[in-house]
């Protein structure tokens, strides 16, 4: 009897045993089954239902300037780099709604060159969209006019289709081609092309350069349309007037301590630096008035040379002297240490920050002494229509669209 009940007893033992394992392994598969159901779950929730971080919007400004260099255009071209500061500081007074002001960018082409590739329609890029305003003033001045074929459908359409057009409806963006003949010459028709920039978002200006009639009769008014654009005439062989005041001599003065606040570094910041100081001499040499005006923009926000001043390349972030490499600094500063060159760079900011202070308060004294001379002699007031005073009036109009307020 008693091995009888230790038998059981052993029996029992073990299918209690086989039944906790069993009850163990249930519960397992259980607790792995809802690990493997809530995983997928969320990988598909997320693949599916959970949108990536968008990048925050960035108002800007995009320009594409197209001129024509065929023979006749030498007026047109003299007003181009006497007066793209004047179009600089339009736009750099430009705040969006929510008080921003938009980056800008510059792209230039030239048209109607002989020697530029026929099979491009005698097209030329000569930068894509920038920001370096030396550079873009440089390529102005290295422009000459020959004689040539203009085909301003195709210049037209070649600027639409190879720069970097942002994508945001949000942004101003815009072409002024400049020239005369007529506007229908070449294979690529202006209907094309203004069918891309509608697609694009990009509004067309057009700006004859002679009568206005004339300008309609060669049908410069037909592009007025493309993208909401406009139609203007200028006299392009218009100089402007060169008023000396007692402000001009301060202005100068102020702009020699402004270019000494600029720390170059990098592969090409002694090279940079070199520009800066000559597109100077350059503008001022053209007339009195590109000169100032060009002082003027170098006073604003829209002139910045991160890329080769440790100044602007700081107020970009905050973290760039940290991250420098000294390898690429001018021998006098590679023995600095990073708090060393903190001081430094902090200094030359609070100087510029001064100095670009006074410019702008100089420079609404010159401004008001300018239009009181004006009034005293009307009789001698130059109204005729340029490029400055065309493309300003056309940018304040336009930047409304896109709630962005110049005052």
């Amino acid at each position: 009897m008693q091995s009888l009940t230790n038998v059981v007893y052993v029996i029992c033992r073990k299918i209690a045993s086989e039944f906790l394992k069993l009850t163990i392994m249930k519960y397992l598969l259980k607790i792995l089954t809802t690990t493997l159901f809530f995983s997928s779950t969320f990988l598909l929730l997320s693949s599916n239902n959970i949108k990536p971080m968008q990048k925050a919007f960035e108002p800007k400004i995009q320009v594409a300037i197209l001129l024509d260099v065929s023979g006749s255009m030498d007026g047109l071209i003299e007003q181009a780099k006497s007066q793209l500061w004047n179009m600089v500081n339009t736009m750099g007074k430009a705040t969006c709604s929510n008080k921003v002001s938009p980056q800008i960018e510059i792209a230039l082409y030239e048209y109607g060159r002989t020697t530029n590739n026929v099979k491009q329609g005698y097209v030329k890029k000569i930068n894509g969209f920038i920001n370096d305003l030396d550079s873009l003033s440089e390529n102005l001045f290295s422009l000459k006019t020959d004689g040539g074929d203009e085909f301003c459908g195709h210049v037209i359409y070649s600027s639409l289709n190879e720069l970097d057009w942002d994508a945001a409806n949000e942004n101003y963006k815009v072409i002024f081609i400049a020239g005369n003949e007529d506007f229908l010459q070449g294979d690529v028709l202006y209907t094309k092309a203004c069918s891309l920039a509608k697609q694009k978002g990009v509004i067309v200006n057009t700006i004859y350069c002679g009568n206005k009639m004339n300008g309609i009769r060669e049908h410069w008014n037909l592009a007025g349309e493309c993208g909401n654009g406009s139609f203007t005439n200028i006299n392009q062989d218009a100089k402007t007037e060169d008023i000396p005041t007692p402000y001009d001599s301060i202005i100068y003065s102020l702009n020699d301590k402004l270019n000494n606040t600029y720390i170059a570094y990098g592969a090409n910041g002694y090279m940079s630096k070199g520009k800066q100081v000559q597109m100077d001499l350059a503008n001022v040499t053209v007339n009195k008035s590109a000169g100032i005006k060009r002082i003027q923009a170098k006073s604003s926000k829209v002139y910045n040379n991160a890329q080769w001043d440790l100044v602007d390349a700081k107020a970009n972030d905050i973290e760039a002297i940290k991250k420098l490499d000294k390898k690429v600094l001018p021998d006098s500063l590679k023995n600095k240490t990073t708090a060393e060159l903190e001081i430094l760079v902090n200094q030359k900011s609070n100087e510029r920050n001064t100095i670009q202070k006074e410019i702008a308060h100089v420079t609404i004294k010159r401004e008001a002494f300018i239009n009181a001379e004006k009034v005293k002699n009307t009789t001698d007031k130059n109204t005729a229509a340029t490029l400055e005073t065309e493309v300003e009036k056309i940018i304040r109009a336009q930047a409304k669209r896109f709630n962005m307020e110049i005052k």
